[in-house]
């Protein structure tokens, strides 16, 4: 199948903000076609270094040592790229905190690398089995940030990136207990005053007659929208990431009081009960019996118009707004609650089975309904989440479904699905929430279905070459990067990270070491290991994002409020410079260079679920020992 345009994920923000001294709106850019558009933190102090406030990009040093900044596994690789313009190979020297060499050797040299417009080259210390703190690599007079090795690396990231979703949570007080004083505050859209909703909101002009409670969910990015389809991908992550470690051993990592949720100790595992604040909200949003195109799922819940930047969310005055049902968001209802019925059955049998109910309606209505789309126009006061091509929402909700029930109009679904036998679902860009064919395709690979014998292995055998597409993208970059150099944009992190899960469950299906090792570069590249030398991960590494864009985190705004927390990542590189901040800043930037610390450069500095999803995968994948 042709590849989807990732077209405004976030829908091109509209914001305000304070520009050198004075009161600006940004106003929404349309996003071209091919752009994408805690408490005491359990990292330890060497994991999480504070930095200095960045308000002007990073500049692509001539000669620079990039590493992951938070560290490397003891078994696993241990990789770095040195920016040189040397055509021979240069002497490295990996010390540790002592100043002693625990390890040496000579580069590789790489050469050009087109997305970081970089000469490139790679120094490899995967052999060296030490541990510790403070470690540096030397190259050619020029030394590293400081890093770890050590075997509970990835501990702290995997309960900061979960902790995201419970501070983006919408209809509850963020507590100071497990939040921190800085990041607390009460819960918004509750329909007190200022607040107009969420608990009877209507719907807008022309779409329905009658109010609905669809309290509670995750704020979707820095505004205080909520996107079905953005909230079924994000969420389907959280719920597949602990499936999948549970089929690995590794459930506990993820069980009851790991993470920081207020439901903690309640016998179930703390990150499905994360998950459940979003698919309670997305069950809200389906069409009530009796009422017209009743099971669809209301495409979006935002304010009638953008708001300020900074906007606490209890102080959001703008009325709120359902917006039109669409077959995207019915589909990914579909999916998620089906996926919800599976795993959440041996927790809490009612709730799987409620689950399951909304899936089936959902499912059947969009049989009834296959071509409502939700229009690109719609962008006031929210993202449009526009999507023309829904047969791949409709395998992968028929994947979910086929997964949890077994019965055989879903695995017909399924089978006579065109993205069931395709060769090209998995694209080079990774999936979205505007690509899901590759979420079928993992489900079926990973989940006991009854697909006969050799249809199953095909489908896990297309997994494992994508995964094997993504190893060859990396082998050809200086930066190991598992997306294309002309893969740089909005959101590129997301895909990155998305691309990452992919070749993780490769090596599940394989147990081939190069596949766990491919999804830990991925995490390099996120930490560190990239053209700028910058952690996109706030609060991992010696030069991380602080400043990324959002209405409450927005100290840079406003010095009452915080910066973003520990765990939340950056959107990332974007070459289509989509707002007014990146344009001032980053003309002429190389694609992989296209980023800037700034709250206001929304088009390569905000949050999202969907990008954060992923590196909890990710984070949760990495933690795992033994």
């Amino acid at each position: 199948m042709p590849l989807p345009l990732l077209r405004r994920p976030r829908g091109a923000r509209a914001a305000t903000a304070l520009l050198t001294g004075a009161l600006l709106l940004i106003t929404a850019q349309p996003a071209p076609a091919g752009a994408d558009s805690p408490a005491a933190r359990s990292a330890p102090a060497s994991a999480a270094r504070s930095t200095a406030a960045l308000s002007a990009p990073a500049a692509a040093a001539p000669s620079a040592v990039q590493v992951n900044q938070l560290g490397y596994l003891p078994d696993g690789p241990k990789r770095a790229t040195v920016v040189s313009a040397s055509t021979t190979t240069l002497p490295w020297q990996l010390r540790d905190a002592d100043g002693q060499t625990a390890a040496s050797g000579t580069t590789t040299v790489r050469g050009a690398d087109a997305a970081s417009g970089q000469s490139t080259h790679l120094v490899d210390f995967s052999p060296y089995q030490g541990t510790g703190s403070g470690y540096t690599l030397t190259v050619d007079g020029r030394t590293s940030h400081p890093f770890d090795i050590r075997a509970d690396l990835y501990d702290g990231l995997r309960a900061d990136a979960m902790s995201f979703f419970y501070q983006q949570r919408s209809g509850i007080p963020i507590e100071a207990a497990l939040a921190g004083a800085a990041h607390a505050r009460p819960a918004g859209h509750l329909g007190v005053a200022p607040n107009r909703g969420d608990t009877a909101v209507p719907c807008a002009s022309g779409v329905c007659d009658y109010e609905r409670d669809v309290r509670g969910g995750w704020y979707d990015a820095g505004d205080q929208g909520k996107y079905v389809v953005n909230g079924g991908l994000a969420v389907w992550q959280l719920v597949n990431s602990f499936e999948r470690a549970k089929r690995a051993g590794h459930a506990d990592g993820l069980g009851d009081s790991t993470l920081r949720v207020p439901e903690r100790g309640n016998g179930i595992p703390d990150v499905l009960d994360e998950a459940r604040w979003e698919l309670e909200f997305l069950m809200r949003m389906q069409i009530p019996e009796g009422k017209s195109r009743a099971g669809m799922a209301f495409h979006k819940v935002h304010d009638a118009a953008w708001t300020g930047l900074p906007t606490r969310p209890e102080q959001d005055a703008e009325p709120r707004e359902l917006h039109a049902a669409s077959t995207a968001a019915t589909l990914n209802l579909a999916a998620a609650a089906a996926q919800c019925a599976r795993v959440y059955a041996p927790y809490d049998a009612a709730f799987a089975a409620r689950c399951l109910d909304s899936a089936r309606r959902a499912w059947a209505a969009a049989r009834a309904n296959p071509d409502v789309l939700a229009p690109a126009s719609d962008s006031t006061g929210g993202g449009a989440y526009d999507d023309g091509q829904v047969g791949d929402e409709f395998y992968w909700a028929a994947t979910e479904l086929y997964a949890t029930t077994g019965e055989a109009p879903y695995r017909d679904a399924v089978t006579s699905s065109p993205y069931h036998t395709a060769s090209d679902v998995f694209t080079p860009r990774g999936f979205s929430w505007q690509d899901t064919g590759p979420l079928g395709r993992i489900v079926l690979a990973t989940v006991r279905n009854g697909l006969p014998a050799a249809d199953l292995a095909r489908v896990r055998a297309s997994v494992v070459s994508a995964a094997d597409a993504r190893l060859t993208t990396m082998s050809g970059q200086g930066y190991a990067v598992p997306l294309p150099s002309d893969g740089y944009v909005w959101g590129s992190n997301g895909q990155v990270a998305n691309n990452g899960t992919v070749l993780a469950v490769a090596y599940e299906l394989t147990e081939e070491q190069r596949y766990r090792a491919g999804a830990l570069e991925t995490l390099d590249y996120l930490l560190g290991r990239n053209a700028l030398g910058q952690s996109y991960v706030t609060g991992y590494g010696e030069r991380t994002s602080q400043n990324q864009h959002h209405r409450f985190w927005a100290h840079q705004y406003d010095a009452s409020l915080p910066n973003p927390p520990a765990g939340s990542i950056a959107g990332g590189a974007n070459s289509g410079l989509q707002d007014p901040v990146a344009q001032e800043k980053l003309p002429g930037c190389a694609p992989a260079a296209c980023y800037v610390d700034d709250i206001g450069s929304y088009s390569t500095n905000e949050v999202a679920i969907n990008w954060n999803a992923p590196l909890a995968w990710l984070a949760a994948f990495a933690a795992e020992r033994g």
